[in-house]
């Protein structure tokens, strides 16, 4: 086999006496987006101080990318440094035989002497067959059941079967990945640490949660308990190099695999199965499965102490194609042309000024891109984008009519590097309609109206946070918990906003503070400052409530955020005006 050939080739080149071969780490999370690291300076809410120790030590790439945004082409493309849509591995849906055939970043390295392993999420065959893809040490868990394992977490050799820890999926990976360093301390070793966290199904214990107390989604509560739990298994893989004086040794990098599912709406379903995953991808557009840079810009941090240089922000264009090209640098491998990826070191160094990559290409279905410097082609189907992305990150202001020779320039880059791909062109099957849908959403400001869900559509409103039905022309809602509030929203409709007021009959079980909240035309979210709260009692009587909106442009979306316990709602009533009467909903059975 030609592979063979060349893994032998290498081993002749390699000369372990006159290289210093420095430990990797490779640290991918699942779904996470790029706002969630509190060192990306977006939100608030987060709690990684151990990730943001990395940031600080090393390298922050404000514009690190994976190759696909989805899960399983992303690892194809992270594992063999090259471009996944090459060898056939297209999405999640398509066959591995193409993975299969391409060698790995494990099976390079060990060439040069390194002990291999990893544990987490594989999502590229079987447990069984990780072992055939370079990884000697293997703790695969990626829930709370058992995993699969030929090492325990005391650092011990075991028969190859079902791993028995009762740790949290994501305490148990970061067990592992310290048990595999304290077991390979004396040698150069590569390890694989791929959460599955944040994605579904949400299952943070109440170790995480509580660190999160106060008002905020469920599935953000959850988003946020997960990637503390990376964070703390973060902070123990570096103390565990600390103690063993590996940390000027170990190159670490931290990688996120695509960008987060939003569902457009980001509704907060109860339960922790499928849909969003409450991680965020601002101020990027769009989401997992878009090649918008919402579904391809990640968290990416490179940390090398006594190495790379700390406290850098990097900005020019990387991609996770990146790890495979600088690891096997790093080992004193011969270069590989087959490699699409860079050895970043000399850029982190400062030793080159130039960028990484003159242009970056993307794949994924009936998507493609390129970027190159500033600009940024997108097709998807037959609509096609160009964005600056120095001026708009957002992707809010398509330039194609502005500057269409770059728009040239860029389709036919891209229309040339589709013809090395399998198969070979810009797409692979026609735009769905979901994704046409998306595209509609996000870059076309086209409203789309949420999801019918489990808790049902009742007259234009759908419930959050509870159950609810039609009886005695009256809305009658429960929440999931006596102690938690529920909400209600309607969407799919367009009134004037300015000198409205919300008209609410309704009855409360209960004594508490409501809300009325609002989206105008042209957002995609709602916002706190588009928030009137207002004071309910309980009563057995039904009460009119009369909420003032300060509402400048049209009203497209409105929630009605009630107090805890049962409520009964008879109707709700935009009111412009003069009184006049300009949207109402009533509960006619």
């Amino acid at each position: 086999m030609l592979w063979l050939l060349a893994f032998f080739a290498d081993a002749t080149q390699a000369d372990a006496k006159d290289i210093d071969k420095p430990n990797i780490i490779v640290i991918f999370s699942d779904d996470h987006g790029y706002t969630d690291l509190a060192c990306q300076g977006i939100s608030s809410d987060l709690k990684t101080p151990h990730l943001d120790g990395l940031a600080r030590g090393g390298v922050r790439m404000a514009a690190g990318y994976v190759t696909a945004p989805q899960c399983v082409p992303s690892r194809a493309g992270l594992l063999t440094g090259r471009y996944q849509n090459r060898f056939g591995v297209e999405s999640n849906s398509e066959s591995l035989d193409g993975f299969n055939a391409q060698r790995t970043i494990a099976e390079r390295l060990k060439v040069a002497g390194y002990a291999t392993g990893m544990t987490g999420k594989w999502h590229l065959g079987s447990p069984k067959e990780i072992l055939e893809h370079g990884f000697d040490d293997v703790y695969y868990k990626n829930a709370n059941r058992p995993g699969w394992a030929n090492f325990t977490l005391d650092g011990k050799d075991c028969p190859p079967g079902p791993e028995t820890s009762d740790l949290y999926h994501l305490d148990a990976n970061s067990e592992a990945t310290c048990a595999f360093i304290r077991r390979h301390q004396n040698k150069p070793f590569f390890f694989y640490c791929a959460y599955r966290a944040p994605h579904v199904p949400l299952d943070a214990p109440p170790q995480y949660l509580k660190r999160f107390p106060g008002e905020m989604p469920e599935r953000r509560r959850q988003a946020l308990a997960m990637i503390a739990a990376m964070d703390d298994g973060v902070g123990k893989i570096m103390a565990t190099l600390r103690e063993l004086n590996l940390e000027e040794k170990t190159i670490v990098f931290y990688i996120g695999d695509n960008g987060a599912p939003l569902k457009i709406h980001k509704e907060d379903a109860p339960g922790g199965g499928p849909g969003w995953d409450g991680s965020l991808n601002d101020p990027l557009n769009g989401e997992k499965g878009m090649l918008t840079e919402g579904g391809i810009r990640v968290p990416f941090v490179v940390s090398w102490k006594g190495q790379i240089p700390g406290g850098q922000v990097y900005k020019s264009p990387v991609i996770s194609l990146d790890v495979a090209a600088t690891a096997v640098s790093l080992a004193g491998l011969p270069g590989d042309p087959q490699l699409d990826g860079v050895d970043l070191i000399p850029f982190l160094k400062r030793e080159t000024a130039s960028a990484p990559h003159e242009t970056l290409f993307w794949r994924w279905v009936a998507q493609s891109a390129a970027r190159a410097g500033r600009w940024k082609y997108l097709r998807g189907g037959k609509r096609e984008y160009l964005f600056d992305l120095e001026n708009d990150i957002e992707e809010k202001h398509n330039l194609i009519k502005e500057q269409p020779e770059i728009a040239k320039r860029l389709a036919g880059e891209l229309e040339k590097w589709s013809q090395g791909l399998s198969p070979v062109g810009l797409t692979t099957r026609p735009m769905s309609e979901t994704w046409d849908r998306y595209f509609d959403f996000y870059l076309e400001g086209k409203l789309s109206r949420p999801p019918a869900s489990k808790e049902s559509r009742l007259n234009g409103w759908v419930v959050r946070g509870g159950v609810g039905k039609i009886r005695n022309e009256r809305l009658v809602l429960s929440p999931h918990s006596k102690q938690k509030s529920l909400f209600i929203a309607a969407a799919g409709f367009e009134v004037p906003g300015k000198g409205t007021t919300i008209r609410v009959r309704m009855r409360t079980a209960e004594t508490g503070m409501a809300g009325i909240a609002w989206r105008q035309s042209g957002q995609q979210d709602f916002i706190r400052e588009q928030q009137v709260d207002f004071q309910c009692t309980a009563s057995n009587q039904l009460t009119v409530h009369e909420i003032p909106l300060d509402a400048d442009e049209s009203l497209i979306h409105l929630r009605l955020l009630l107090p805890k316990g049962d409520v009964e709602v008879e109707s709700i009533e935009i009111v412009g005006s003069g009184n006049k009467t300009l949207k109402i909903w009533d509960f006619e059975p």
